[in-house]
């Protein structure tokens, strides 16, 4: 089966729900008119990134009935394109979680909460959002996926978790800001995401699709740069750094096959072992537990 994935890179305006809607309708149907069937915009597009007090004012639900998401899902119907956005969910307890939605034939399939949030130096999302507490694959037209947001992909232990649970294509959504100016062609931030997302696409033999904002807000520069990395590592696609683009790639998933045939590393996975060490290592050193 082939895949035409696009990414859709731009900078949402912080706080405009409206416009940040508008404009993803608007690439929704540029989309479209390019046949793309999956499409995977940034960490939280339709709000911006750096909320803060704005939280509560953003929140959104992933249900036809909202009015953030219903026009969503009625264009993932009307043009039979699944859909990956970024938002801010409250649940009914008032707990306000950094989110990603897959929206399919006017379905939501599933909502990934952002289990790791940083808040250290420039970042400060542990003031103001709940811990997501799961990480789980779920099934779609186009097979097993996975989706995890930005610094849930820093630590090797949630795309582990998604290739154990049968993902064979992850979905990364960030707003990574540039950091690391040198004297290189890239920010150092670029480099070390772009190693990471190479790394997990050819240790799991996974495909690992990564779509990254870009623009100014709050004095955060998002880089871009928003990638497919295909089982043996290879980037399919490298959209620019800096600038709003809309990136289609297609990607072949009969390559999962040709490259677990030969390496066969899922097979090979000793999951009781990680288990078992697992357990002792909580077991022994209890306060390492989170």
């Amino acid at each position: 089966m082939k895949v035409s994935i696009g990414l859709a890179q731009f900078a949402p305006r912080l706080g405009s729900i409206q416009a940040n809607l508008d404009h993803h309708l608007r690439t929704i149907e540029d989309a479209a008119a390019q046949g793309i069937e999956l499409l995977v915009f940034p960490e939280l597009s339709l709000t911006g990134y750096n909320l803060q007090d704005l939280v509560s004012e953003v929140a959104a639900h992933p249900t036809p009935d909202d009015p953030m998401f219903g026009p969503l899902l009625d264009a993932s119907r009307a043009t039979n394109i699944d859909l990956v956005v970024g938002f801010v969910e409250e649940d009914r307890r008032h707990r306000f979680y950094i989110s990603q939605a897959y929206l399919s034939e006017g379905k939501t399939l599933h909502v990934h909460h952002k289990v790791y949030l940083p808040t250290y130096t420039m970042f400060d999302e542990g003031r103001f959002f709940a811990w997501g507490d799961e990480v789980r694959a779920f099934e779609t037209r186009f097979g097993r996926v996975g989706m995890l947001i930005c610094e849930d992909f820093w630590h090797a232990s949630p795309p582990y978790l998604l290739w154990l649970d049968g993902a064979d294509l992850m979905l990364f959504a960030s707003a990574s800001p540039g950091r690391g100016l040198d004297e290189q062609e890239r920010l150092g931030s670029a480099r070390w995401v772009e190693l990471v997302n190479q790394a997990y696409a050819s240790m799991f033999t996974n495909y690992v699709v990564h779509c990254n904002r870009v623009g100014f807000e709050g004095g955060f520069n998002f880089w871009g740069g928003s990638t497919v990395a295909d089982p043996n590592g290879e980037f399919l696609v490298h959209a620019p750094y800096l600038d709003e683009a809309l990136v289609e790639c297609t990607i072949d998933l009969n390559e999962l096959h040709r490259t677990r045939s030969r390496l066969p590393l899922l097979r090979d996975e000793r999951t009781g072992l990680m288990m078992r060490e697992l357990s002792r290592i909580l077991t022994e050193q209890p306060n390492g537990e989170r």
